[in-house]
């Protein structure tokens, strides 16, 4: 029996993921297991700060007018996704990473102070000497209940596509609240860090070789074969 997969990111990837996945001849369920919101933040004096550490493009989307007075300040960027989104918004992007927010700044030539704009949760750092950073929080996730649609899907086997440890975490909760068996489930996690948040007890859990949307998509659907 072919699986069926559970995209649970929340929006705006949640979109780009089911329609990727599609491209790719994939007939994916959407179930967002969360959203984000804005918090309010207040801009601190942005003249000492030398360049911004963006670890999400939810940074730059829910950044809303505290990001004005920062608009000449060079985006140090976790990926792809994050580069463009600071791009649309007027910044000029100084590096783009691959693997990481902790690569991207180990790749920033000292002394710097940083400003980093994040969500209520995120990774920690390790600083290297003569960085300085300064955190503000620009928006948080809210969660969402594991609803009917995705019930419905575990009557097949499942594959579950996670893109972030908070949400590993919240769908391993959902599952056990549910009575949903874990061993009935595969996880496709991006990372490593995101896999080991869900827990163990799952049929699976497959990573792929890059952390990157395509990648993941392109290992499920392998697994479907």
């Amino acid at each position: 029996m072919t699986p069926r997969i559970l995209i649970v990111r929340p929006e705006p990837g949640l979109s780009a993921s089911i329609a990727a996945a599609r491209e790719m001849g994939l007939d994916p369920i959407a179930h967002p297991l969360s959203q984000i919101q804005p918090v309010a933040w207040t801009c601190p004096d942005p003249v000492p700060i030398d360049g911004l550490l963006i670890g999400s493009a939810n940074a730059i989307r829910h950044g809303g007018e505290g990001l004005a007075g920062l608009i000449d300040k060079p985006v140090y960027a976790v990926g792809k996704a994050t580069a463009d989104a600071a791009r649309d918004a007027g910044f000029a992007v100084a590096a783009c990473g691959t693997g990481g927010l902790q690569n991207v700044l180990d790749a920033i030539p000292p002394p710097a102070r940083l400003l980093r704009i994040s969500g209520a949760e995120h990774v920690a750092l390790n600083v290297p000497q003569d960085i300085t950073i300064d955190t503000v929080i620009a928006y948080k996730t809210v969660e969402l209940p594991l609803g009917p649609t995705s019930i419905t899907a575990t009557q097949s086997p499942l594959i579950v596509l996670l893109h972030s440890a908070g949400t590993a975490q919240h769908f391993a909760v959902e599952c056990d609240r549910l009575g949903l068996d874990r061993a009935d489930i595969t996880l496709a996690a991006l990372g490593p860090r995101i896999a080991a948040a869900a827990g163990e007890g799952w049929a699976a859990i497959h990573t792929p070789t890059r952390p990157s949307d395509h990648a993941l998509l392109a290992m499920v659907g392998k697994l479907c074969l």
